[in-house]
Protein backbone atom coordinates (compact mmCIF):
# COMPACT_ATOMS: atom_id res chain seq x y z
CA UNK A 1 0.00 0.00 0.00
CA UNK A 2 1.52 3.55 -0.89
CA UNK A 3 1.28 6.65 1.48
CA UNK A 4 -0.66 8.09 -0.94
CA UNK A 5 -3.47 5.89 -0.12
CA UNK A 6 -2.77 4.60 3.82
CA UNK A 7 -2.55 8.36 5.31
CA UNK A 8 -6.03 9.50 4.08
CA UNK A 9 -7.46 5.99 5.05
CA UNK A 10 -5.50 5.77 8.47
CA UNK A 11 -6.92 9.50 8.78
CA UNK A 12 -10.71 8.15 8.16
CA UNK A 13 -10.09 5.22 10.18
CA UNK A 14 -8.93 7.57 13.25
CA UNK A 15 -12.12 9.61 12.52
CA UNK A 16 -14.57 6.68 12.72
CA UNK A 17 -12.97 5.38 15.56
CA UNK A 18 -13.49 8.42 17.89
CA UNK A 19 -16.58 8.71 16.71
CA UNK A 20 -17.87 5.14 17.78
CA UNK A 21 -15.65 5.65 21.36
CA UNK A 22 -18.13 8.84 21.20
CA UNK A 23 -21.49 6.76 20.71
CA UNK A 24 -20.21 4.04 23.58
CA UNK A 25 -18.78 6.93 26.02
CA UNK A 26 -20.28 10.08 26.07
CA UNK A 27 -19.37 13.24 27.84
CA UNK A 28 -17.26 9.96 29.72
CA UNK A 29 -14.22 9.26 28.93
CA UNK A 30 -11.30 6.45 29.70
CA UNK A 31 -14.50 4.26 30.12
CA UNK A 32 -15.47 6.03 33.45
CA UNK A 33 -18.70 4.96 33.14
CA UNK A 34 -18.63 1.63 31.22
CA UNK A 35 -19.04 -1.61 33.14
CA UNK A 36 -15.45 -2.77 32.26
CA UNK A 37 -13.07 -3.94 34.76
CA UNK A 38 -10.60 -1.02 35.91
CA UNK A 39 -7.36 -1.64 38.00
CA UNK A 40 -5.07 0.74 39.48
CA UNK A 41 -3.18 -1.65 41.81
CA UNK A 42 -1.13 -5.04 40.88
CA UNK A 43 1.62 -4.94 38.24
CA UNK A 44 0.05 -5.23 34.90
CA UNK A 45 -2.22 -2.45 36.03
CA UNK A 46 1.12 -0.51 36.93
CA UNK A 47 2.49 -1.63 34.05
CA UNK A 48 -0.17 -0.09 31.64
CA UNK A 49 -0.41 3.09 33.99
CA UNK A 50 3.30 3.56 33.26
CA UNK A 51 3.08 2.94 29.60
CA UNK A 52 0.38 5.60 29.23
CA UNK A 53 1.32 8.55 32.14
CA UNK A 54 -0.91 7.37 35.04
CA UNK A 55 -3.73 6.38 33.68
CA UNK A 56 -6.13 3.18 35.10
CA UNK A 57 -5.95 -0.11 33.25
CA UNK A 58 -9.58 -0.84 32.11
CA UNK A 59 -10.83 -3.41 29.74
CA UNK A 60 -12.87 -1.62 27.49
CA UNK A 61 -9.40 0.56 26.65
CA UNK A 62 -7.07 -2.36 26.53
CA UNK A 63 -9.56 -4.23 24.10
CA UNK A 64 -9.62 -1.11 21.85
CA UNK A 65 -6.09 -1.03 21.71
CA UNK A 66 -5.61 -4.64 20.81
CA UNK A 67 -8.10 -4.51 18.56
CA UNK A 68 -6.85 -0.91 16.47
CA UNK A 69 -3.32 -2.34 16.67
CA UNK A 70 -4.20 -6.11 15.47
CA UNK A 71 -6.49 -3.77 12.32
CA UNK A 72 -3.35 -2.61 11.28
CA UNK A 73 -1.50 -5.43 10.59
CA UNK A 74 -4.05 -6.85 8.67
CA UNK A 75 -2.19 -5.97 5.28
CA UNK A 76 -0.06 -9.21 6.12
CA UNK A 77 -2.91 -11.36 6.67
CA UNK A 78 -3.67 -9.96 3.01
CA UNK A 79 -0.15 -11.05 1.46
CA UNK A 80 2.58 -7.94 2.21
CA UNK A 81 5.74 -10.16 2.97
CA UNK A 82 6.62 -9.16 7.06
CA UNK A 83 10.05 -7.96 7.75
CA UNK A 84 11.21 -6.77 11.20
CA UNK A 85 11.55 -3.10 9.45
CA UNK A 86 7.85 -3.08 8.27
CA UNK A 87 6.49 -4.27 11.88
CA UNK A 88 8.79 -1.27 13.03
CA UNK A 89 7.35 1.00 10.64
CA UNK A 90 3.66 -0.38 11.05
CA UNK A 91 3.94 0.35 14.63
CA UNK A 92 5.59 4.21 14.65
CA UNK A 93 2.16 4.53 12.22
CA UNK A 94 0.47 3.11 15.17
CA UNK A 95 1.58 4.68 18.18
CA UNK A 96 1.25 8.04 16.09
CA UNK A 97 -2.24 7.03 14.84
CA UNK A 98 -3.65 6.64 18.43
CA UNK A 99 -2.74 10.07 19.25
CA UNK A 100 -5.04 11.17 16.21
CA UNK A 101 -7.43 9.03 17.43
CA UNK A 102 -7.95 10.31 20.91
CA UNK A 103 -7.30 13.60 19.81
CA UNK A 104 -10.23 14.03 17.56
CA UNK A 105 -12.40 12.19 20.32
CA UNK A 106 -11.83 15.15 22.14
CA UNK A 107 -12.21 17.69 19.29
CA UNK A 108 -16.21 16.24 18.09
CA UNK A 109 -17.32 15.38 21.08
CA UNK A 110 -19.67 17.79 22.33
CA UNK A 111 -18.90 17.61 25.81
CA UNK A 112 -15.32 18.88 25.06
CA UNK A 113 -14.36 20.39 21.66
CA UNK A 114 -11.07 22.71 21.40
CA UNK A 115 -12.34 25.42 23.77
CA UNK A 116 -12.90 22.83 27.02
CA UNK A 117 -10.11 20.40 26.24
CA UNK A 118 -7.72 22.04 28.74
CA UNK A 119 -6.01 20.78 31.30
CA UNK A 120 -8.22 20.56 34.56
CA UNK A 121 -10.90 19.40 32.51
CA UNK A 122 -10.04 15.80 31.38
CA UNK A 123 -8.87 13.69 34.75
CA UNK A 124 -6.98 10.94 32.59
CA UNK A 125 -4.56 13.50 31.06
CA UNK A 126 -2.68 14.87 34.07
CA UNK A 127 0.49 15.89 32.15
CA UNK A 128 -0.22 18.93 29.97
CA UNK A 129 3.01 20.27 26.94
CA UNK A 130 1.62 23.61 26.56
CA UNK A 131 -2.21 23.13 25.02
CA UNK A 132 -2.01 19.72 24.37
CA UNK A 133 -1.55 16.05 26.65
CA UNK A 134 2.09 14.89 26.90
CA UNK A 135 1.00 11.75 25.60
CA UNK A 136 1.15 13.19 22.39
CA UNK A 137 3.79 14.81 22.07
CA UNK A 138 5.34 11.35 23.44
CA UNK A 139 4.06 9.13 21.03
CA UNK A 140 5.33 11.57 17.96
CA UNK A 141 9.14 10.87 19.58
CA UNK A 142 8.18 7.58 20.32
CA UNK A 143 7.01 6.92 16.73
CA UNK A 144 9.83 9.09 15.10
CA UNK A 145 12.47 6.82 17.48
CA UNK A 146 10.49 3.79 15.78
CA UNK A 147 10.52 5.17 12.41
CA UNK A 148 14.38 5.64 12.47
CA UNK A 149 14.83 1.99 13.60
CA UNK A 150 13.19 0.73 10.59
CA UNK A 151 15.17 2.77 8.32
CA UNK A 152 18.02 1.14 10.30
CA UNK A 153 17.47 -2.22 10.04
CA UNK A 154 16.14 -1.72 6.36
CA UNK A 155 19.34 -0.19 5.42
CA UNK A 156 20.32 -1.38 2.00
CA UNK A 157 16.29 -2.58 1.04
CA UNK A 158 14.43 -1.09 -1.45
CA UNK A 159 13.07 2.32 -0.46
CA UNK A 160 9.01 1.99 0.95
CA UNK A 161 5.73 3.85 -0.07
CA UNK A 162 6.52 6.75 -2.56
CA UNK A 163 10.24 6.33 -2.59
CA UNK A 164 10.94 7.56 0.99
CA UNK A 165 12.80 5.70 3.65
CA UNK A 166 10.83 4.58 6.78
CA UNK A 167 11.68 8.09 8.57
CA UNK A 168 10.68 10.19 6.12
CA UNK A 169 7.19 8.52 5.49
CA UNK A 170 6.71 8.67 9.08
CA UNK A 171 7.20 12.67 9.06
CA UNK A 172 4.95 12.77 6.20
CA UNK A 173 2.23 10.54 8.31
CA UNK A 174 2.54 13.27 10.74
CA UNK A 175 1.88 16.24 8.85
CA UNK A 176 -1.02 14.59 7.42
CA UNK A 177 -2.41 13.63 10.74
CA UNK A 178 -1.66 17.46 11.48
CA UNK A 179 -3.82 18.43 8.95
CA UNK A 180 -6.29 16.63 9.68
CA UNK A 181 -6.99 17.12 13.28
CA UNK A 182 -6.83 20.84 11.98
CA UNK A 183 -9.90 19.87 9.51
CA UNK A 184 -11.67 17.80 12.20
CA UNK A 185 -11.74 20.67 14.51
CA UNK A 186 -13.48 23.47 11.81
CA UNK A 187 -15.39 20.34 11.03
CA UNK A 188 -16.80 19.82 14.71
CA UNK A 189 -19.65 22.08 15.44
CA UNK A 190 -21.55 20.55 12.38
CA UNK A 191 -20.96 17.47 14.11
CA UNK A 192 -22.10 19.03 16.70
CA UNK A 193 -25.32 20.26 15.88
CA UNK A 194 -25.76 16.33 13.85
CA UNK A 195 -25.08 15.12 17.50
CA UNK A 196 -27.40 16.95 19.31
CA UNK A 197 -29.96 16.27 16.96
CA UNK A 198 -29.75 12.46 16.85
CA UNK A 199 -29.50 12.49 20.40
CA UNK A 200 -32.28 14.13 21.43
CA UNK A 201 -35.09 12.25 23.16
CA UNK A 202 -37.38 12.94 20.58
CA UNK A 203 -35.27 11.37 17.95
CA UNK A 204 -34.65 8.28 20.06
CA UNK A 205 -37.52 5.31 19.65
CA UNK A 206 -36.50 2.68 21.90
CA UNK A 207 -39.92 2.51 22.91
CA UNK A 208 -41.22 0.52 19.72
CA UNK A 209 -38.87 -1.70 20.00
CA UNK A 210 -39.74 -4.87 21.69
CA UNK A 211 -36.54 -5.00 23.82
CA UNK A 212 -36.60 -7.50 26.64
CA UNK A 213 -34.39 -7.37 29.86
CA UNK A 214 -31.04 -9.79 29.32
CA UNK A 215 -31.17 -13.38 31.26
CA UNK A 216 -31.72 -13.21 34.80
CA UNK A 217 -32.08 -9.91 34.96
CA UNK A 218 -35.18 -9.74 37.16
CA UNK A 219 -33.23 -12.45 39.12
CA UNK A 220 -30.68 -9.84 40.30
CA UNK A 221 -31.12 -7.82 43.32
CA UNK A 222 -31.28 -3.90 43.17
CA UNK A 223 -29.39 -1.12 44.76
CA UNK A 224 -29.28 -1.31 48.48
CA UNK A 225 -31.70 2.22 50.06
Amino acid sequence: MTLAVAAPLLCVFALVMALVEIEIEGPYGWAEKLPTPYRVSGPVARLFSLVLAGKPLTGYNLLMFAATLIAFHLPFAFGAPWTAARELALLAAWVAWSALWDFLWFQLNPAYGWRLFRPGNVWWHSRWLWVLPLDYSIAVVASLALALAAQIVAWGEPAGAGGLGPLAAQAVLLAAFAVWAVLAGLLSPLYGRLYAHTHAAAFDERGRVPITPPPGEAERPGPEV
